[in-house]
């Protein structure tokens, strides 16, 4: 059975891989040279601060078999740049890194961003990207927001295909890295208690 629940600082240790996939497809050139290792311990300890958990951002994970096999993390746009004040920061304090990680703006603001969602590849295919998906615009309702975000890189067409069947059209492009991206967007519709 998979539980969609907000993260709790205990799962940051097993967050931190799942947002590692991330990182490593986005080839980000400023974090070439740091050890795996290191970068996990710093995404774990960046997990573990109340900015990302319930702060200035929202965390929520899958878990399945007492394990996170998939996490959420967006928050408002405007947001972003005390967000990614807390990479910034742990970066800094980390001898693996040649200069703090300076996060790239990603939203214009003006939306509950998804920021990533990454599923276990054991767990993949088994709909639990959707069913993160599908809790986050309860979170995005309750910070007020009327539009969720999220970017798409052009080489990841399965990624696109789903953000698309759950309702987000691309409303423009953005330059991350070296890569391009779609950025997408939809309404978040009003979550009606029953």
């Amino acid at each position: 059975m998979i539980t969609i629940r907000e993260a709790q600082p205990d799962d940051a240790g097993q967050i931190a891989p799942l947002i590692g996939l991330i990182f490593d497809e986005m080839q980000l050139e400023e974090l070439e040279d740091v050890p795996e290792p290191d970068l996990e311990q710093v995404i774990t300890m960046a997990y573990r601060t109340r900015s990302y958990l319930s702060g200035d951002a929202t965390t929520v994970v899958a878990e399945a078999d007492g394990q996170v096999v998939g996490v959420a993390f967006g928050y408002p746009g405007e947001n972003e740049e005390r967000v990614d004040e807390v990479l910034r920061r742990l970066s800094d304090k980390s001898a693996a890194f040649n200069a703090p990680f300076e996060a790239e703006s990603e939203t214009d603001g003006g939306e509950w961003y998804l920021d990533s969602i990454a599923v276990s590849p054991d767990y993949q295919g088994h709909g639990i990207g959707k069913r993160l998906l599908a809790a986050l615009p309860a979170y995005a309702n309750r910070d007020r927001e009327q539009v969720m975000g999220l970017i798409v890189d052009f080489d990841n067409p399965d990624a696109m295909a789903l953000y698309q069947r759950v309702g987000f059209e691309v409303v423009g492009t953005r330059m991350v890295g070296d890569h391009q991206y779609y950025h997408m967007q939809r309404p978040v519709r009003k979550v009606v208690a029953a």
